[in-house]
């Protein structure tokens, strides 16, 4: 049965549904259907990866549910007092979990371990032997201090890949320093490009630089396996958020180092272009992105039935459409004003004319190139009964991604791992649950 709130979606442009004022309310929530099984049969990508995840929050989260949504076997290890900093996050919560927690974590294997307890690092060792991968985003020397760093475990594993994700890097005179996805956003130069001209940079709503450092780790992790494979042994990587933020300046970086000029804000369109951005139509907002001269004369011509802002010596060239920028987009705002959100949509596909509507979370989430890609399900949870499931954003056709399996619940599969990956009996988890290895009480065991 659907869980609770879960509501059909409607049919058509759920941007103009939702403008519709006195018609018909949006649902908040789209159907969620339950998850089909794969349809790839066969080994998955990762198949047999065994790799140890000590992260929390975002960037280090991110880039294991990557590796585990491609078949990797992800042991969470989190500290039972609390566990990763999302769990307590408020954005909204589902069967006692939160959505930040949920929406990092799944397809992991849950054990907890107070690693202030010297058995409880002998674990963590245990599993380190036996693994290809160790993932950490620590402050710097928390690992150290553990007897958990790259310098202590690689002569136990030689073939071990070991990633660092910090703010600024393991070495250096900023190691120490403490830093999260906005600091970096806002010293890089990032968040300095976010935002409109007359206004004060904006930190990007996602943190878009720790998804972008998940996905960079995971990335330096596959290179390293396949190096393993060619030289026979592993290496540490480390991926920072200041490098990461920096990289994602990209052509605007690019220009200053050429031309030495500040690039500055632009809001919705690059370098200012009228021909790029959000325009009003009457009942609301589309985007659209006419980047070349084609295009634009496609717009103005057949869409706009303006010949004259290409015939005008003042609009004819792009050159002169940027020395007129303001000139060009009041008049195409005029144009645009006139008529409605669905005309100029119709008008603009005929044209073949980038363009989209503009959509808040609830429209995407419940519009039709969401429900014919087929983005969302739901999966079934151990308190929630069924949680949402947003689907990884690669396909590939033999080796795809697996079934999804909800995020664990704290400590959730403690004691299997332990038996079935290590070894331990019963006589020998019940002493480490007298030196509180798993914190108060006795570990968990997923039914």
């Amino acid at each position: 049965m659907p869980a609770p709130g879960f509501k059909f979606a409607l049919a058509g442009n759920s941007a103009t549904i939702s403008r519709c004022k006195g018609a018909l309310e949006m649902p908040t929530k789209p159907q969620l259907p339950e998850r089909s099984s794969r349809a790839v049969e066969g080994p998955s990508a990762l198949d047999g990866l065994l790799v140890i995840d000590f992260t929390r929050v975002v960037a280090g989260p991110a880039c294991t549910q990557t590796l585990a949504d491609f078949g990797a076997h992800v042991i969470k290890i989190e500290n039972p007092d609390g566990g990763d900093d999302t769990r307590a996050y408020e954005h909204a919560e589902i069967g006692g979990e939160s959505a930040a927690y949920l929406s990092l974590n799944r397809n992991k294997r849950g054990i907890a371990l107070d690693l202030a307890v010297p058995e409880a690092r002998e674990i963590a060792l245990d599993l380190i032997r036996k693994a290809d991968v160790v993932v950490e985003n620590f402050s710097s020397g928390v690992m150290k201090k553990f007897g958990l760093d790259y310098e202590a475990v690689a002569p136990l594993n030689p073939r071990l890949v070991y990633c660092s994700i910090s703010a600024y890097g393991r070495s250096g005179p900023f190691a120490s320093r403490p830093g999260f996805d906005p600091i970096t956003q806002a010293e890089s130069g990032f968040m300095s490009l976010n935002g409109f001209a007359d206004g004060p940079a904006v930190r990007t709503g996602p943190p878009i630089v720790d998804m972008a450092t998940g996905m960079s780790a995971c990335n330096a992790i596959l290179l390293a396996l396949l190096a393993r494979d060619r030289l026979g042994r592993g290496q540490r990587v480390e991926v920072a958020l200041f490098d990461v933020a920096m990289g994602m300046t990209g052509f605007y970086g690019m220009a200053y180092l050429i031309n030495g000029e500040n690039p500055g804000r632009f809001g919705n369109s690059p370098s200012g272009s009228p021909t790029v951005g959000v325009y009003e139509a009457s009942d609301g907002p589309l985007y659209m992105a006419c980047a070349n001269d084609r295009l634009y004369r496609r717009l103005v011509v057949e869409v706009l039935s303006r010949p004259d802002l290409i015939t005008d010596p003042q609009f004819a060239t792009r050159k002169a459409r940027s020395e007129n920028k303001e000139l060009l987009r009041a008049a195409i705002a005029e144009v645009f004003a006139g008529d409605t959100l669905e005309n100029w949509m119709a008008k603009m596909k005929q044209a073949n004319i980038p363009v989209g509507y503009l959509r808040t979370v609830e429209e995407g989430f419940n519009a039709p190139e969401a429900r014919e890609r087929h983005r969302l399900s739901r999966i079934p949870h151990r308190t929630a009964e069924w949680v949402p499931n947003i689907e990884p954003p690669i396909t590939m056709s033999l080796t795809g991604a697996i079934d999804p399996v909800a995020a664990p619940l704290l400590g959730e599969h403690t004691e299997d791992v332990l038996r079935s990956m290590l070894g331990y009996d019963e006589r020998r988890i019940t002493e480490l649950t007298r030196k509180g290895v798993f914190g108060s009480g006795k570990p968990s065991t997923a039914v």
